[in-house]
């Protein structure tokens, strides 16, 4: 063990899927001590991804939306505390202050906080039908919302063209409500797709019926009878809506650790192996800022890094370090189309496409930064993907011309 003692009491806050599979890893590592689970939802652990996607289309139910069933916890001597929200922690005397003044002591902490939806300060924002899309709640109040719109024939503005904005519009238009997209950028996804790729998304929300707005300058919403009834532009164009979804970006929760005084900036600043700068605190998932080796900090938002930090985080308070650096990756569901990426595509200088990009049927874009494959992203080409993360985990890089080729068997230069 590390600075936790082996039959101490280490305490999880945040029950979501990085909280609650360290609290697991911290089991099958051994780990006989006390464990407590704290979420601050009234709901037990469940999937974040298929919120804006299946479940939010009716396709899946809460039973297929749980993580882990309260009584399985119980079964590994893990104790599920919902409802619980964490207002101070003192690390002199390694406690835990919870509303209602309880106070719950500590040998070991693991923040698992998450992340929390951006709101907009626009005039309107805080009508009831302005929602963002975060929570199993929240996502339940966008279902009703939408059911509104669909019985009273009235369109959906989603403001916001990243994943969530856009799966969310993918989902109602399957529902055939009208919808409008509004993203301040130029493109589609410009934080995260080449240009190309950011076009082909564009072309593909519009050949479903979506109306793109981009370089979207938004004045304020328009209220009537309590509800948003039009988000206006500043050229005082009008976008009537019975539902404003905002899928405008999350802030990680990390003011708990901040008023603490743990190191935080985008994030709880942690190492590869999920520590803080206090040996009995970690660290995991869409709450944390990850360091380099270079000095610069990692923020990524996705079930894979909440699952890996998780173990990793898990691992050093056992004092077993796991460093956590495998190749990212990331995946969206829109329409019949599945976008898997590997990687992080930011500053690529040159591209090449494997597959036939204008069927859309299924293709892959290799990312390239001096001349060294940096990422892939894939629609509807899942073995592209997984060959993909093989070869950024080897750091093995195929030419551009080898890429685009495929005739070219890209696992040979894995054999070689």
């Amino acid at each position: 063990m590390s600075d936790v003692a082996a039959d101490g009491h280490i305490v999880i806050v945040g029950a979501g899927q990085a909280g609650t599979l360290t609290a697991e890893a911290l089991r099958s590592g051994g780990f006989s001590g006390a464990i407590t689970l704290l979420g601050d939802e009234p709901h037990g652990p469940y999937h974040r991804p298929p919120l804006s996607k299946a479940w939010l289309a009716g396709e899946v139910g809460d039973a297929q939306l749980m993580l882990r069933a309260p009584e399985m916890l119980a079964k590994k001597g893990i104790t599920l505390r919902t409802g619980v929200q964490v207002e101070a922690m003192d690390r002199t005397s390694a406690t835990l202050r919870l509303a209602g003044g309880e106070t719950l002591a500590y040998t070991g902490l693991v923040l698992a906080t998450g992340a929390t939806p951006r709101r907009l300060p626009l005039d309107g924002g805080d009508a009831p039908n302005v929602l963002p899309l975060r929570s199993k709640d929240d996502a339940s109040a966008i279902a009703a919302a939408l059911a509104r719109c669909a019985e009273q024939a009235l369109p959906v503005v989603v403001i916001g063209g990243g994943f969530i904005g856009l799966e969310v519009a993918a989902t109602a238009r399957k529902k055939g409500l009208a919808v409008t997209v509004l993203e301040a950028a130029p493109r589609l996804l410009g934080r995260v797709l080449s240009p190309g790729l950011s076009a082909w998304y564009a072309a593909l929300h519009r050949s479903h019926g979506v109306q793109l707005v981009l370089d979207a300058r938004i004045d304020r919403i328009d209220t009537s009878d309590g509800l948003a009834s039009a988000v206006v532009m500043a050229d005082g164009t009008r976008h009537a809506c019975g539902l404003v979804v905002l899928g405008v970006g999350v802030s990680a929760n990390d003011g708990l650790a901040a008023a603490a005084g743990l190191a935080c900036e985008r994030g709880i600043i942690v190492d590869a192996c999920g520590r803080t700068a206090d040996p009995r605190i970690v660290a995991a998932g869409d709450c944390t800022a990850r360091r380099l080796d270079d000095g610069s900090l990692l923020r990524l938002e996705s079930v894979q890094n909440a699952t890996e930090q998780a173990k990793s985080a898990a691992a050093a308070l056992l004092g077993q370090p796991r460093p956590f650096t495998a190749t990212p990756w990331f995946w969206s569901d829109q329409y019949n189309k599945k976008l898997q990426m590997a990687g992080l595509s930011a500053g690529a200088d040159a591209w090449a496409v494997r597959g036939d990009m204008d069927s859309g049927a299924s293709f892959s874009v290799y990312h390239y930064r001096g001349g060294r494959l940096i990422a892939v992203d894939s629609v509807n080409a899942a073995k592209d993907h997984l060959q993909a993360r093989k070869l950024l985990d080897a750091g093995v890089s195929p030419t551009p011309a080898q890429a685009s080729d495929s005739r070219f068997d890209l696992g040979s230069l894995l054999a070689a």
